[in-house]
């Protein structure tokens, strides 16, 4: 009826069973320590607005091209990234919708103007 609060089953997930379970944590953990070091997340920021190539990722990130390539790879090989070559310049966007909406909570978490200091 209209104006009642929801009744707890209603809120309740559909249970996973523990083996699918564990895959996915497995599959969360794996994503997490993709965007636990601060290189490969300051990475993810700046491609959240759009493509941009490593030239561009360089002077965003202050970096050596280098270290930059290597944390692209890392972010690559999971599966976070890809790339697009256009003549010389390769230019990368993320491509994992998962890895995109993580990177949005943590910018309202901790970058937006509203989000207070710890």
């Amino acid at each position: 009826m209209p104006g009642e609060a929801p009744k707890a089953a209603d809120s309740v997930r559909p249970e996973v069973h523990a083996a699918e379970m564990l895959d996915r944590a497995e599959g969360a953990a794996q994503l997490l320590k993709a965007l636990s070091h601060e290189g490969r997340l300051m990475i993810l920021c700046h491609l959240a607005s759009g493509e941009k190539s490593v030239t561009e990722l360089e002077h965003l990130l202050d970096q050596r091209q280098a270290a930059v390539s290597q944390q692209l790879a890392r972010l690559r090989s999971e599966g976070l990234v890809s790339a697009r070559r256009d003549g010389k310049a390769i230019h990368y966007s993320l491509s994992d919708p998962r890895a995109m909406r993580i990177v949005e909570l943590l910018y309202d978490m901790f970058c937006s103007a509203d989000c207070s200091p710890r």
